[in-house]
């Protein structure tokens, strides 16, 4: 793979997984967190594909890999999951 390439995954990860961070940090409600947490989804793919692409950085993949399954979690608990009829979120 190129280093062009390699760098583009590199920068993405750590540009996306600031964004998420902030919207989060945020706290502008479920939607946003979930949406938020998509983000965070694409900048774990990244940082896994750059991890295990560059010598010497497969740390990351794997801190990655396990980010990847906790974002995942994210995503269900804001976006897919449905509440039961009666309870509402103190934050929406």
């Amino acid at each position: 793979m190129s280093e062009t390439m390699l760098d583009a995954l590199q920068y993405y990860g750590a540009a996306a997984a600031t964004i998420a961070a902030l919207l989060v940090s945020l706290n502008l409600g479920e939607r946003w967190n979930g949406w938020a947490f998509v983000i965070f989804v694409t900048s774990s793919l990244a940082l896994i594909a750059w991890g295990f692409l560059q010598s010497d950085s497969e740390g990351i993949g794997w801190q990655n890999v396990a980010l990847l399954c906790i974002n995942c979690v994210g995503v269900y608990r804001h976006l897919i999951r449905r509440k039961p009829v009666g309870k509402q979120a103190s934050n929406d």
